[in-house]
């Protein structure tokens, strides 16, 4: 394939997306990665790695640590996913696009290691529990991933800050042995692939616990807890539990950002509390940034709080509580938890006040019974919609799912079907407007893409 822009590599890669076809949870292993790295010269030891896993929050943090890092001077690579507006956000310099050659040069590098992949036999590389069924086939997730490490590489990038993508222990990324690991709150999800309960994931997520290396936890339900201790301790991994090493204090949400003030009790790491401004609304994001403060200190000592601060202070993320529009106030949020919904929904009803106008879809496989528990008494008007193409979704099904919790919870809500995402969302915005009501539209990154992509067209 001829390879002349960024675009051209990832319509190549599209091919190869397999999620919603075919894979199930014998699909997740990690020899094929193996034999893909070491086709590649091994790319993911090119230079020092800080890796996050978890249910949610693991975006916003890769990302902070990644800002925390370019402001004190580092070539940081950041790897995350989902994106919204283009596939190079999940590819990135910081919080900054590489230079086009970057991404046109390992993408040649790429489309030739996939072919001699083909051509290599996986058998007999057994380190990795399971080994699954022979195949050389790689996934749409293990050529991203080793994308992400050929760019990074190829820009002398002398920091990788990595995100999983689905789970942990046989995550394409879990090949990387990094100077610190970030586990975030855990919540039932990709149960099809995890595992069915709290406890399941966190063995999971608690995967990429590497021997020796610190562990920075976010706070967890008791179960996942008890699994991060028993597994940091049988690995000799130092355990930092965010409730025991921090206290995160003068909390401050408003419109324009979230203030605090981390005050940490590990002897000598920050002698005085570090006062931070972050320009995304929301509670949830204070402990975030308090988790990428520590991760990024513990990795590098000699970071000054003076980048922690500048480089929290201008970061940002798409739809992560983001205002796209003003008149009528529209907020996007990529949440598709009941536990990341009702932090959304909290900020948003502190904020914007009750009564407001609400666009929802989520994926198959969600939580949609108790995500409806928490938004139906909050809006005036809800409109169920399809949260774009790229993962099954049944929209009629979880328009049947809000109308029968609107019964059980005596819900005035007027509750209404529109599948195409276009009209669902001029409805919403018509809606707005007439009454003067903001609107939130949440549920899925895919869908806070759709509206923020419609909004923005038709402002250009």
């Amino acid at each position: 394939m001829e390879i002349s822009s960024s675009a051209d590599v990832f319509t190549w890669l599209s091919g190869f997306i397999n999620v919603e076809t075919g894979q199930f949870s014998t699909s997740l292993r990690l020899d094929r990665m193996a034999v893909l790295a070491r086709l590649a010269g091994h790319p993911e030891r090119s230079a020092p790695v800080i890796h996050i896993a978890g249910s949610k929050g693991k975006g916003s943090v890769t990302g902070m640590i990644a800002a925390i890092l370019q402001a004190q001077g580092f070539r940081p690579a950041r790897y995350t996913s989902p994106h919204i507006t283009e596939y190079r956000e999940r590819i990135t310099l910081g919080n900054d696009f590489f230079d086009e050659s970057i991404y046109i040069e390992a993408g040649k590098e790429l489309i030739a290691l996939e072919e001699a992949l083909r051509n290599t036999p996986t058998s007999g590389i057994t380190y990795f529990d399971p080994p699954g069924p022979e195949d050389t086939k790689a996934n749409f997730f293990e050529l991203l991933t080793l994308y992400f490490f050929l760019c990074a590489r190829r820009a002398d990038c002398d920091v990788m800050v990595v995100e999983t993508g689905l789970g942990g222990r046989l995550d394409a990324t879990n090949i990387v042995t990094p100077l610190v690991s970030v586990i975030t709150l855990i919540e039932l999800e990709h149960t099809e692939f995890l595992g069915s309960t709290v406890a399941a994931i966190a063995k999971e997520k608690a995967g990429i616990i590497k021997s020796g290396i610190p562990l920075i936890l976010a706070p967890q339900q008791d179960e996942a807890l008890e699994v991060f201790r028993s597994v940091g301790a049988s690995k000799n991994a130092p355990l930092f539990y965010l409730p025991e090493i921090a206290d995160i204090r003068y909390v401050q949400v408003t419109k324009t950002g979230t203030s605090f003030s981390l005050n940490s009790k590990i002897k000598g790491l920050f002698p005085n509390p570090l006062d931070v401004t972050l320009p995304i609304a929301g509670t949830i994001q204070a402990q975030n940034g308090g988790l990428a403060i520590i991760a990024a200190k513990m990795g590098f000592p000699l970071l000054t709080e003076k980048a922690i601060q500048k480089g929290l202070s201008h970061f940002t993320l798409p739809a992560r509580f983001e205002r796209v529009l003003e008149k009528p106030v529209l907020i996007v949020d990529g949440a598709h938890t009941p536990h990341s919904i009702e932090t959304c929904t909290e900020t948003f009803t502190s904020l914007y006040g009750k009564g407001g106008v609400l666009i929802f879809g989520c994926a198959l496989g969600k939580d949609a019974v108790s995500m409806a528990k928490i938004l139906i008494p909050q809006f005036s008007h809800i409109i169920i919609t399809t949260p774009g193409t790229f993962k099954i979704s049944f929209p009629q099904t979880v328009y049947e799912t809000f109308l029968q919790e609107a019964l059980q919870l005596s819900g005035n809500a007027a509750i209404q079907c529109i599948p195409e995402t276009p009209t669902a969302i001029d409805q919403a915005l018509r809606l707005g407007r007439e009454k003067g009501l903001p609107l939130l539209g949440t549920g899925s990154f895919y869908l806070a893409a759709e509206i923020r992509g419609r909004c923005f067209n038709a402002n250009t």
